[in-house]
């Protein structure tokens, strides 16, 4: 996926989880939206090197929006309202083997209890139900999901079962968007409900997708898949 023109700065602190200030390279301290709710452990560090959009709705109050942070070395992106958009775009360009085969590709579709499904794939056959995360906590090589305690991702694993249960495909995907991970493991130490909730998931048939992203001031791109190791 493209991404717009961004501005370079140094992030002087995140606070009230949405927003951030940001002292850009041209000297110019800015208030920026931040598009994550997760605590951001690791990525959220003052001094960082950022990058940030500009959006040109003059309505918006805030119209820096905080795109990526670098963290170990690599650039991760922060945005969670960008995966679905990337998965979306991959499935539809045949990127992603797993989940070939569907003609069609619905987002945000109602299911589960007051739920939405991230993507709905369809063919004539069984629906397949996409639920995608994305991760940008990494220690050591492994990716860890989530971030902070997510009562929401506990809720989507249960609906995910369900549809299992119901005759339909259920999957987990991850996306890793930053380059330094080798594997992903659900965050245990953070979320112990969640994990054990993913496991039950995988043993139910539920499938856990995890994708590595490339990320550049100028592009995310799927890079290659990555092991799920539960345990």
């Amino acid at each position: 996926m493209k991404l717009p023109h961004l501005l370079p700065g140094r992030l002087i602190r995140r606070y009230k989880r949405f927003l951030a200030d940001v002292l850009l390279d041209s000297g110019e301290t800015v208030t920026a939206h931040c598009p994550n709710s997760g605590s951001m452990m690791g990525c959220n560090i003052p001094g960082s090197r950022v990058f940030l959009s500009v959006s040109g709705n003059q309505t918006r109050k805030y119209p820096y929006t905080w795109e990526m942070v670098e963290t170990n070395g690599v650039w991760a992106g922060i945005n969670t309202s960008l995966p679905n958009r990337i998965v979306h775009e991959a499935i539809s360009q045949g990127e992603i083997p797993e989940l070939a085969g569907y003609k069609n590709i619905r987002p945000e579709v109602p299911y589960g209890k007051g739920s939405r499904i991230d993507l709905l794939l369809s063919n004539g056959g069984p629906d397949c139900y996409v639920e995608i995360k994305n991760v940008t906590l990494v220690e050591e090589g492994r990716a860890l999901f989530p971030d902070a305690v997510t009562t929401r991702g506990q809720k989507h694993l249960k609906e995910l079962m369900e549809v299992v249960r119901s005759g339909g495909r259920g999957v987990i995907f991850f996306l890793v968007q930053r380059s330094d991970a080798e594997s992903v493991s659900p965050a245990d130490a953070i979320d112990p409900e969640y994990g054990r909730l993913l496991r039950t998931a995988v043993a139910g048939g539920v499938e856990a997708l995890a994708y590595r992203a490339e990320v550049t001031p100028g592009e995310i791109r799927l890079a290659r898949r990555l092991d799920v190791v539960p345990s």
